[in-house]
């Protein structure tokens, strides 16, 4: 008898790890049955900002592959519209709901556990009036498309929330058209990066016609007629005829946890190195359901991107198929982008470099994108964190315009390998007036962290 695979979720992880062991092992040595409630496969969750916006045509060019395609291509069972409701280790059986009627039992040799994360949503936020809405799946999107294309039209918007996709709806909902507020309890939107380079962003949102509310939390929705109308705060409340969600999300792990499976600090599913959930042979796990080691602080994290996601599902595979691959952890990579304002992070913030433990010196430096006598240069700021008195590279954050976001990634490149400031003064990066200057911006803020632990030492 072939072996049985089960994975809970059709995303990123689930299906990356079901194509792996499927490459490694044929229909006859393995049978794959996945159950996913949604109406997508393998789709980008972070394009539908674009989708919403109308940058992207439609949710067809956001999807990767379909559910057919890993039917006769991979010769796996995918039931759509299916939610695994319990999971029995003793039995190893999964019970799922078909959500057009009736209920299944499969039995499991192997379980790949990938339901990813849902958005947080407060007790306020429950509702049944129209308009108000979570962005966390493809089928999310479907549904503020419809509202937003629907007449009477929605003229005014709330985002409450601004993380990343707080921040990249509410750009998405100025584009078509809507008077935006994005309100959010901190001082400012994009708490993923320190505040003084947060302030960056919120000055290019309110250039963009985006009102931000900040140091507001929201307690309460008003509705009229079935349909939200405000959004209740403690300054009173913000006339609207759409709310968007973007809190954030949590770790998808109440149906492992009810099954007796390990989380750990995080509220997230541990895992080993080679996605296997520890004390519960053939069980695997990954994406945003689960925590990970975070390289610089040595500290368990929850990191939900779609980049990690990938990578785990694909280490799971490997090794259900056969093989062996280790996942090693993440720096927490990201970048963002607010209209033409670009975003970028890795590392620790200065609060994580606190919490962690480190002794550390932060620089920020003034720079441009371009040699500043070429056409179209403009300015970039780039903030490093650096380990007293050794000079390691804690973290860093760009905030900028066009070439500054992927300059993250030399930054995240030196992170990972462990690189001194003063290592990364001698960086053979690229240069041509057209791209950077003389003098990159990442050397000059290098020079200038070297300059400052000089100056602490002294």
């Amino acid at each position: 008898m072939a072996q049985r695979l089960i994975v809970i979720g059709g995303d990123a992880a689930g299906m990356s790890a079901a194509s792996q062991a499927r490459r490694r092992r044929d229909r006859g040595d393995l049978e794959i049955v996945v159950f996913e409630r949604g109406n997508f496969t393998s789709y980008s969750a972070c394009g539908i900002p674009y989708w919403i916006s109308g940058l992207v045509p439609g949710p067809e060019a956001l999807i990767a592959r379909t559910p057919e395609t890993f039917r006769t291509d991979y010769a796996m069972d995918v039931r759509m519209r299916h939610e695994v409701t319990a999971i029995d280790l003793e039995r190893r059986e999964v019970v799922a709901r078909d959500l057009k009627g009736g209920e299944v039992r499969e039995r499991f040799d192997d379980l790949m556990y990938a339901t990813g994360a849902v958005p947080v949503k407060p007790s306020w936020a429950i509702t049944d009036a129209g308009g108000v809405f979570g962005m966390q799946t493809l089928d999310d999107g479907a549904a503020l498309r419809d509202w937003l294309d629907a007449d009477p039209q929605p003229r005014r918007a709330v985002v409450v929330g601004g993380g990343y996709i707080g921040v990249e709806i509410a750009e998405a909902l100025i584009q078509r058209g809507l008077s935006v507020t994005l309100v959010e309890a901190g001082e400012q939107p994009m708490s993923t990066v320190d505040s003084d380079m947060g302030e960056l962003v919120a000055e290019a949102m309110r250039g963009l016609g985006i009102t931000i509310r900040g140091s507001l939390p929201v307690t309460g929705l008003e509705e009229r007629d079935g349909r939200v109308s405000a959004v209740v705060t403690a300054e009173g409340p913000i006339p609207t005829d759409v709310v968007v969600m973007g809190l954030g999300v949590r770790p998808n792990a109440a149906l492992a946890e009810a099954a007796g499976l390990p989380l750990g600090p995080t509220g997230a599913i541990r895992v080993d190195r080679r996605m296997r959930v520890p004390g519960h042979p053939g069980v695997w796990a990954a994406g945003d359901c689960v925590e990970t080691l975070h390289r610089v602080s040595g500290l368990p994290v929850h990191v939900p991107l779609g980049t990690h996601a990938n990578k785990q599902g694909r280490v799971a595979g490997i090794n259900i198929g056969g093989g062996y691959a280790t996942f090693t952890g993440v720096i927490g990579t990201a970048v963002t982008k607010v209209c033409d304002l670009e975003v970028g992070r890795t590392g620790l913030r200065e609060r994580d470099a606190t919490a962690a433990g480190f002794e550390f010196v932060s620089v920020i430096a003034e720079s441009t994108n371009r040699a500043g006598y070429y056409p179209g240069a403009r300015p970039m700021t780039v903030k490093l964190i650096a380990e007293r008195p050794s000079g390691r590279l804690l973290g860093a954050q760009i905030v900028g315009w066009s070439e500054a976001a992927k300059r993250i990634d030399s930054l995240a490149v030196a992170l990972w390998n462990g690189m001194t400031v003063d290592d990364m003064t001698q960086l053979d990066l690229g240069y041509a007036p057209p791209y950077a200057p003389v003098w990159d911006p990442v050397l000059i803020a290098a020079r200038k962290a070297v300059d400052a632990l000089a100056a602490l030492d002294r």
